[in-house]
């Protein structure tokens, strides 16, 4: 299928993970793509352009952003994944974190959304799909910061979905429950007990795993998609079932 031909995309956070899975599967669906990430990639994909970028700074994102409209001929999509994890509760985080993971996760997402606007108002396929989490549905214990700013973004999806509609811009979020990304990996790595750790996220997803990163592509995928045309406002989970079952363990 081959869906994105013709169009450019932006992906944040593309160096590894979901958006690295994601930048795969744009790229051989015939999308131009351009990641921003302060990481180079572990494995770079043929074609794709890698950005340096901070989307802290509003300046950084704003240059990046024009560089890529520049390199690609325009901007029709803008995948917003960049993040990053926090754990405890609302005890254990002090100010400094709560601005860093809000400033990253949800701050991030409007700076490379302003930037890329202007480009995507002239796009015919128009698209923004941010990266929130199961988390914005359900409470999960020792998440409070990360569950807030993701929470956040879901929020922050509707708000720029109603702004945007009439500009032809569709915002979706999609929300994956845990996934076997490196951060998952780093939570495993420092946790008392990787094994018991791992036991317990995939046990508390009805369907018995935890949720590939290719799965979550796909999903963000579809929302990006110009056969998607009439979505917008829509938050899809890609969770094992943890937001909508109630399933007794065996």
């Amino acid at each position: 299928m081959r869906d994105f031909e013709g169009l450019s995309a932006i992906v944040t956070g593309g160096s590894s993970g979901i958006g690295h899975a994601t930048t795969k599967t744009l790229t051989a669906r015939g999308a131009k793509v351009c990641v921003l990430d302060l990481q180079s990639p572990l494995s770079a994909i043929a074609g794709v352009t890698y950005l340096a970028c901070d989307i802290q700074s509003r300046n950084a994102v704003n240059g990046s952003v024009e560089e890529a409209a520049k390199k690609m001929g325009g901007i029709d999509i803008v995948i917003n994944n960049a993040g990053i994890g926090s754990t405890g509760s609302v005890a254990d985080g002090d100010d400094a974190e709560w601005h860093r993971v809000l400033d990253i996760n949800v701050v991030g997402t409007a700076r490379v959304s302003a930037a890329a606007l202007p480009y995507l108002r002239k796009s015919k396929h128009a698209s923004i799909v941010n990266v929130s989490s199961l988390v914005a549905m359900v409470g999960l214990p020792q998440r409070a910061i990360y569950s807030a700013s993701k929470g956040a973004i879901y929020s922050l999806t509707l708000a720029m979905a109603s702004d945007h509609v009439r500009e032809g811009i569709r915002v979706n979020c999609v929300l994956p429950g845990t996934a076997d990304t490196p951060w998952v990996g780093r939570l495993l790595a420092n946790s008392a007990d990787p094994v018991e750790t791992e036991r317990t996220l995939k046990a508390r997803q009805p369907m018995g795993r935890l949720v590939s990163a290719d799965e979550v592509a796909f999903a963000i995928s579809y929302l990006a998609s110009p056969f998607a045309s009439s979505t917008t406002g829509t938050a899809l989970g890609v969770d094992g079932g943890s937001v909508g079952l109630r399933v007794p363990q065996a």
